[in-house]
């Protein structure tokens, strides 16, 4: 019920009273009237008590039910961080793995493409003619375009500047046809498997 029909049937009161057979002093009715408006001042002001101590309440839960989501949402954002740093961390792990297994394999078929090159550089030029020289070519070239497509590229040595990072120098010669620090001989090629050297060139280098 609200203060205005509170208030109303009061006066609806205190006007019955008024309406019977004997009269009422007027002092009577202003103190009954006075009684009246401060019993529905003090209603007035329990009902605005209770309304803001609702209103205190309800915001309080407000605050305490955004701190709780607050926290559940960096719980969250910390899971997500968590879980995607995991995800690269086994990425990396196995594509180490994958490259580590294949640097395994393809250094040790360096040691069977050096035993082909040393086979086919000992034929004369009449024997490279023949149908078994060229069926060990095909072989040779069939294995080495295998390997090049796992990765392995040949590290460019003869007549380069001296790398190194990519050349092995075992030897020196004075020549006057090459400038300083030039690769003028390659004992044994050098071999990179994507990007990373498996093998360095070993070669003879040009000092002045």
């Amino acid at each position: 019920m609200t203060r205005r029909n509170i208030l109303k049937g009061k006066m609806e009161t205190i006007n019955k009273k008024t309406n019977v057979n004997h009269e009422i002093p007027q002092d009577e009715k202003d103190s009954n009237l006075e009684a009246v408006q401060s019993e529905t001042k003090e209603d007035s002001m329990k009902e605005d008590i209770d309304v803001d101590s609702l209103s205190n309440e309800y915001q309080e839960e407000l605050c305490n039910k955004e701190k709780e989501l607050q926290e559940l949402n960096d719980i969250y954002l910390r899971l997500k961080a968590d879980f995607s740093n995991y995800k690269r961390r086994v990425d990396k792990e196995k594509e180490s793995i994958y490259s580590y297994a294949a640097e395994s394999l393809v250094t040790q078929m360096l040691e069977i493409l050096d035993n082909f090159e040393r086979a086919m550089s000992c034929v004369t030029k009449e024997e490279k003619g023949s149908s078994l020289y060229q069926g060990v070519e095909m072989i040779y070239n069939q294995f080495f375009d295998a390997l090049k497509k796992s990765g392995l590229e040949e590290i460019k040595a003869l007549n380069e500047k001296f790398d190194p990072n990519f050349h092995h120098g075992v030897a020196q010669e004075q020549s006057d046809e090459h400038d300083e620090d030039t690769v003028v001989e390659v004992f044994q090629k050098g071999y990179k498997l994507k990007e990373k050297v498996i093998r360095p060139s070993m070669v003879k280098i040009c000092k002045k």
